[in-house]
């Protein structure tokens, strides 16, 4: 989803903007784009019971269009998102979200299982999740994360819990890669939060 900036006087407003001398997709000719991935929180959790006998079934995340692709979204205001400029994520972000949260949990050793769908796990419980926000904010200089997560019982079709997790991390320095890593830290945070809170919950 591309921002409305159109005419000279608008694109010079804009790149003066903090952080924005590097965002203007579609303006930087025909580069080959930088590819970047996610990392699991390096801070698993170790409190709490095993919970051998559950198998977890993480399904697959579902997000606007706008986040629903390899790339990368920074805002630019209250209404206005633009891509990345040479810069993408290693695959559409619902996927990478749902592969990461399935690395998060495995790590933790608590589990019986944990799968994503047609994997032909006997699922207790899935884990649903909506991507509601995953940008930069350039006015405030913040990576910020939503994510509303549902764990649902797979037997009846319940939600026994839900919850809506939010996470930010300040960008430092300038260029592409700052800004992604600022992501990749809020990430961080908010997935061990959500498995966290998952493994209390079940």
């Amino acid at each position: 989803m591309h921002g409305q900036a159109s005419g000279p006087k608008r694109y010079k407003a804009l790149v003066v903007m903090p952080l924005l001398a590097a965002l203007l997709a579609g303006c930087g000719g025909s580069a080959k784009n930088d590819t970047f991935d996610l990392s699991v929180s390096g801070a698993p959790v170790t409190h709490g019971p095993a919970l051998r006998s559950r198998q977890l079934l993480i399904a697959d995340p579902t997000a606007l269009k706008a986040l629903d692709s390899e790339n990368i979204v920074v805002r630019l205001s209250g209404s206005e998102v633009q891509y990345l400029a040479n810069s993408q994520w290693s695959d559409r972000l619902p996927r990478m979200v749902q592969s990461k949260l399935v690395e998060a949990f495995e790590d933790t050793g608590k589990l019986g299982g944990v799968g994503r769908p047609g994997q032909g796990l006997a699922i207790d419980y899935q884990v649903v999740t909506d991507i509601r926000a995953f940008e930069v904010d350039t006015a405030k200089n913040l990576a910020n994360i939503e994510i509303s997560v549902k764990l649902l019982n797979d037997k009846n079709g319940t939600v026994k819990a839900q919850q809506v997790f939010q996470s930010s991390a300040r960008v430092s320095g300038s260029g592409n890669a700052n800004l992604v890593k600022a992501l990749d830290s809020a990430f961080a945070g908010a997935s061990r939060d959500i498995v966290a809170w998952t493994l209390k919950s079940l």
